[in-house]
């Protein structure tokens, strides 16, 4: 069986000892179950950032700018949501990008599209997509990725204080 140790004999044997039948057990791997957590933890936490902290264009041709909203991002790629009713992208179609850093400032980069995931429940269009090379702005890029990734760890969800209209 190669790597994988088969516990249905020992768990025949110990059954008794345990007080429960063979059929009561079950073995979970921890460890999976510890990664999924860790995923969608950390993948919520990203959402989070960067729905709230930035936002994002893509530049329809000869139509103008649609807003999207960023899922999450890496060194790699960005994806991307983009309202159900607006449609979807093409895989492989090459898109420009603006992500603002305020109401006014952006940098732009390019992405393709390489995947296109239907989440209806969501109410969504999600566009999984890898950034294109462009010497002017891959610098800056992955300083920014970095910077989100090292801010989401320490992230904290405001639970509505108290705000004071003035200090005296």
């Amino acid at each position: 069986m190669g790597k994988i140790i088969d516990l249905t004999s020992r768990l025949k044997t110990l059954a008794p000892v345990l007080k429960y039948k063979e059929s009561d057990a079950n073995v979970v791997d921890y460890t999976e179950q510890k990664l999924k957590i860790l995923m969608s933890e950390r993948r919520q936490i990203k959402r989070t950032i960067l729905t709230e902290f930035v936002s994002a264009m893509v530049v329809v041709p000869d139509k103008g700018l649609l807003k999207v909203a960023i899922y999450d991002i890496s060194e790699q790629g960005i994806s991307f949501d983009t309202e159900f009713d607006q449609g979807a992208f093409k895989i492989d179609e090459e898109v420009s990008m603006r992500v603002y850093l305020n109401q006014k400032t952006y940098f732009p980069i390019t992405v393709q599209v390489k995947h296109i995931t239907d989440e209806s429940t969501e109410g969504v269009m999600r566009h999984g997509s890898v950034f294109l090379k462009q010497p002017a702005t891959d610098s800056a890029l992955q300083y920014f990725v970095k910077f989100i990734e090292s801010v989401s760890q320490g992230l904290k969800n405001d639970t509505g204080d108290l705000m004071v209209p003035k200090i005296s």
